[in-house]
């Protein structure tokens, strides 16, 4: 026979705290839905149950008789049984008002600062009191900054779309890192409190903060290498620029090589009339920039992983011209030394791969030559990257 389960002071504690947990009790405080009292009904034993094991019952009632109920009142109900009597038998707890709960759970200080976090959006600031009732432990969360929040976000209610830089907000006590750490919660304040024309809602999550509410961002940079010695820059050979300086460059030469490497960027080989540019994985953004790139031969290497193939198959839809370089089967099977596990693989379907790179990723999507497989492209023999270039210059141009 299993054990019955009824409810025990501990598991009302429990279940209270689940309330709590989820914002409910905070919520009711300043919007109160009808919720309170809450009455929670308790699993108690039934008449068959009292009558084949009153000990039991017993044991399990002392605990309630002793409760420090002085937050909440019990409701109890009479159970008449032929054997054992007139029994009375707890069947329910009622908590008058969220206050009772705080205090029960010795929450009362966090429901008090609460109140007072509440009291705060006044006047500029009550379009806020919705993302408080929605996020009430995240305001908790916040409240010894809360005056600090409010000060910027009213800052930059005063001043839209300021064009600066978050560095150039001059606040009493507050510096640029507090602002950039942040982000995301200004952000889901800001949009409810400034004018729909002062958000640009094309520029999402923390990366597009400064985009969204008109500040000024660090620019996206491009790092690359001249790999022919005569078409140098003042010299230099090592350069990263800001994308918008890269655009403007259209640079005369006619083949491109990326790689995501930073190693295998440093150690390319010089290549006539050719550079190497240093990938950044899926952000392609910046070089969409530069018009020039489109009618030049690139090649593209990456790792040869299906995230690799995701990555070339978004490259291609910016520059179509795009060929692949050591991302093939012989490359693959020729380190088996080296190959590791990739960790969360895309199952994705790429509709910017060639033949003959279609087939590898589905290999490799589907566990063809084992579970989850990748070659990262610095385990690639350089002896082979020196093969492939050589081929690369005996090709016609």
């Amino acid at each position: 026979m299993s054990k019955p389960v009824w409810t025990l002071p501990a598991e009302l504690r429990a279940e209270l705290d689940k309330r709590w947990q989820r914002g409910q009790i905070l919520t009711e405080s300043l919007a109160p839905s009808g919720l309170f009292p809450l009455r929670i009904p308790l699993k108690s034993p039934s008449p068959a149950q009292l009558a084949a094991d009153f000990t039991a019952v017993q044991v399990w009632v002392e605990p309630w008789l002793a409760v420090d109920a002085k937050h909440f009142a019990v409701e109890w109900r009479d159970i008449n049984h032929r054997l054992s009597g007139r029994n009375r038998l707890p069947a329910a707890v009622v908590f008058d008002k969220p206050d009772n709960v705080a205090a029960y759970l010795k929450k009362a200080k966090e429901l008090a600062v609460f109140g007072q976090l509440a009291a705060s959006l006044v006047d500029d600031f009550a379009a806020l009191r919705p993302w408080l009732l929605k996020y009430p432990l995240r305001a908790l969360e916040h409240a010894d900054e809360w005056q600090k929040l409010l000060a910027v976000a009213g800052w930059v209610v005063e001043h839209p779309r300021p064009g600066i830089y978050l560095r150039q907000i001059s606040l009493p006590g507050i510096d640029s890192k507090f602002i950039e750490s942040r982000k995301k919660l200004l952000g889901e304040w800001l949009d409810l409190l400034l004018p729909a024309v002062a958000i640009d809602t094309a520029q999402t999550g923390v990366a597009g903060f400064e985009a969204r509410y008109g500040f000024l961002a660090k620019p996206a940079t491009i790092r690359f290498r001249l790999l022919d010695s005569r078409l140098r820059i003042a010299g230099l050979s090592d350069l990263t620029v800001t994308a918008g300086e890269f655009a403007t460059l259209n640079l005369q030469v006619k083949r491109v090589f990326v790689t995501e490497n930073d190693i295998n960027g440093l150690a390319f080989l010089p290549f006539a009339d050719s550079m190497v540019i240093f990938g950044r994985g899926y952000g392609f953004d910046a070089l969409a920039q530069a018009e020039w790139l489109k009618d030049k031969e690139i090649h593209y290497w990456g790792d040869i992983d299906t995230h690799g193939f995701a990555i070339l198959s978004q490259f291609r839809q910016y520059f179509q011209q795009t060929h692949s370089l050591l991302m093939d089967q012989a490359t693959l099977l020729a380190h088996r030394a080296s190959w590791v596990a990739e960790t969360t693989p895309s199952r994705a379907d790429l509709s910017g791969l060639t033949f003959e790179e279609s087939a590898l990723y589905d290999a490799l999507r589907d566990n063809r030559f084992g579970q989850n497989l990748r070659l990262e492209q610095e385990y690639v023999g350089f002896d082979r990257l020196q093969s492939r270039l050589e081929g690369l210059r005996r090709e016609p141009t």
